[in-house]
C-alpha cells in the first residue's frame, strides 16, 4: 500500500519534498530543496503547479512557482528560452546558468564548457534585467555571480545540481 501511494505521489508537483509536509489535496506543492548552503546562496519557498501561458515572477530569473507543463531541454543555448519552460526543468533538478547578452565571448564559452554534455544543467542568455552577469538558479536557490569563473558556480552545480522536488530527465 504504501509504496502505491508512493508512486501515486511520484506525479509532477505532488510529492513531498525535504522537510515539506505533503499539501492539502488539490494545493500546490510547497518544496524546500536540500538543506546545503554555500556563501552567497540565497533561499527561497516555491510552490509547484502547472500553468499555461506567460507567468510573472517575483525573482529574476524565476527560482520555482508555477511552470509551463513541458521542460526545457538542458542543454547549451544562444538565444533566451522561456521562463515558464526553464522553471519546469528546475523542478526536475536542473541548474540554470543565465547570463547577460554582453557577457564577453570567452566568458560565455567558458560556460558552455562547463554545461555541455552534463546532465541536468541549462545555459542561456536571459535578456533584460539579469541583476549579476551571469545568475546561477537551482529550485529555490539562486546565486549572483560578477565573473563566469568565479569558483563558486562550479560548486553550485555540485551541490544543487538534481536536487529538485521531481527528479526526472531534464
Amino acid at each position: 500500500m504504501v509504496v502505491l501511494i508512493a508512486l501515486l505521489l511520484a506525479g509532477c508537483g505532488g510529492g513531498e519534498s525535504a522537510g515539506a509536509p505533503a499539501p492539502a489535496t488539490g494545493a500546490p506543492a510547497t518544496t524546500v530543496t536540500t538543506r546545503v548552503t554555500m556563501e552567497g546562496v540565497q533561499t527561497f519557498v516555491v510552490e509547484a503547479a502547472h500553468a499555461e501561458g506567460p507567468l510573472s515572477y517575483p525573482q529574476t530569473p524565476p527560482v520555482g512557482g508555477a511552470h509551463n507543463p513541458i521542460w526545457q531541454a538542458c542543454a547549451v543555448y544562444d538565444v533566451p528560452v522561456p521562463n515558464e519552460k526553464a522553471v519546469h526543468s528546475l523542478e526536475h533538478g536542473a541548474v540554470w546558468i543565465t547570463y547577460r547578452p554582453d557577457l564577453p565571448t570567452a566568458d560565455v564559452q567558458f560556460l558552455a564548457s562547463l554545461a555541455r554534455g552534463r546532465d541536468h544543467v541549462l545555459l542561456s542568455p536571459f535578456g533584460d534585467g539579469l541583476p549579476a552577469p551571469v545568475v546561477v538558479t537551482a529550485w529555490g536557490r539562486q546565486l549572483r555571480l560578477d565573473s563566469a569563473k568565479d569558483p563558486r558556480l562550479a560548486e553550485f552545480i555540485r551541490l544543487y545540481v538534481n536536487q529538485g522536488p521531481e527528479r526526472a530527465t531534464c
